[in-house]
């Protein structure tokens, strides 16, 4: 039998409808397979995620458990004090996620990111050689000439919670250096290039074998906050948009609590 031109069409609309119902299908099923029902773009990119120096072993562990659960997606972390990494986002330099340790250092890229969101906090200890040779007690004993103590510069937030907590108390500290980030002065301890340092306390924690801490009481102390938001020029939006929503997901704050830092 032969149909007529409306028949026909009716035939090849039935038909396409039925070709097309498998292959929706099919996506449906990848998507959620890729992502656990989120959106498959929201994950498979390969992310640059900048991050404050003293997130540098916690994000390393973080790292590998978000690549686990979300295949396809490849993170490349970028480790420096928060000044050198919002100069970074300044000039352009291409990534996705930003990072820092204090507020403030976020604040001054605050037309380039997202909505930021605290996904940590810190405070600070003082870091000595391992057994504490010199019988560092308090902060007070910083203030020893004798002493050779290194502090994070003015610039990077760990120098600016050490001046906070040091000029609270009227302690005068005469460092032989400031260092460009908190590594590089729990570092100077760790060589014994210097008697005691200002770090936070997961640094410490971090090389424990090496140094010891000093706690400092609430009181004396300062709380680093960490905020964390996605870049607006990202090539990926949805998968950094999709990371720094897991920095405050349970698996993502046990991962950096288990590591000492506080509850955002």
């Amino acid at each position: 039998m032969t149909l007529a031109p409306a028949g026909r069409r009716t035939a090849a609309a039935v038909l396409t409808a039925a070709l097309l119902v498998p292959l929706a299908a099919c996506g449906s099923d990848d998507t959620k397979k890729d992502t656990g029902g989120s959106p498959a773009s929201g994950s498979a990119a390969n992310l640059t995620v900048l991050a404050a120096a003293s997130l540098t072993d916690v994000f390393k562990e973080a790292g590998a458990a978000y690549e686990k659960s979300h295949p396809g997606t490849k993170l490349t972390f970028s480790f420096a004090g928060s000044q050198e990494l919002v100069a970074q986002v300044s000039q352009g330099s291409p990534a996705d996620v930003l990072v820092t340790a204090d507020t403030k250092s976020m604040d001054k890229v605050r037309a380039d990111t997202g909505t930021p969101a605290i996904i940590a906090k810190n405070r600070l200890v003082i870091a000595t050689g391992e057994g504490n040779p010199h019988k560092v007690d308090d902060l007070k004993d910083l203030a020893d000439t004798k002493l050779k103590v290194v502090l994070a510069a003015p610039e990077v937030p760990a120098g600016k919670y050490s001046k906070q907590i040091l000029d609270k108390q009227k302690i005068a500290v005469k460092p032989v250096s400031q260092e460009p980030n908190v590594r590089a002065v729990l570092s100077k301890v760790e060589l014994g290039e210097a008697d005691a340092g200002l770090v936070y306390k997961t640094d410490a924690e971090s090389a424990k074998d090496k140094v010891d801490a000093v706690e400092i009481p609430d009181d004396q102390n300062a709380v680093a906050q960490y905020p964390a938001a996605t870049l607006k020029e990202s090539k990926n939006a949805e998968a950094a948009t999709a990371f720094v929503a897991w920095l405050s997901s349970p698996e993502g704050q046990k991962i950096l609590q288990d590591a000492g830092f506080q509850k955002p």
